[in-house]
């Protein structure tokens, strides 16, 4: 089992940052994608981001390429978000796969974080 615990969020200014945290533990080493998905009221979970643990390729969604960058330190993801608008608002979540391809498929993740709100206000 991995359980991830994400935190980082809060309230800021548009044009302002954040930097999220997604810590895993468990059995840290069976899984090797990590990702972010956000999801705002009324809306449908959409992918922001994902990292192969392993070759530290990543894959961003269009709406946030250049604004939020992702790394990873041992057993921790940060998705630094820079620039942000009120449409980032949203829970961001943190997710992990075991392997394959940096999905954007919120079905394709086995793990997930409990969630942590960031609102952007204009």
């Amino acid at each position: 089992q991995v359980q991830l615990v994400d935190s980082g969020g809060g309230l800021v200014q548009a044009g302002g940052s954040l930097r999220l945290s997604c810590t895993k533990s468990g059995r840290t080493f069976s899984t090797d994608v990590m990702a972010w998905f956000r999801q705002a009221p009324g809306k449908e979970r959409e992918f922001v981001a994902a990292i192969s643990e392993t070759t530290g390729n990543s894959n961003y969604a269009d709406s946030v390429k250049g604004r939020f960058t992702l790394s990873r330190d041992f057993a921790t993801v940060y998705l630094q978000m820079n620039s942000l608008k009120p449409e980032d608002t949203a829970v961001y979540y943190c997710a992990a796969r075991y392997s394959g391809t940096l999905s954007p498929y919120p079905s394709m993740y086995t793990y997930w974080g409990q969630g942590t709100q960031v609102t952007v206000s204009s």
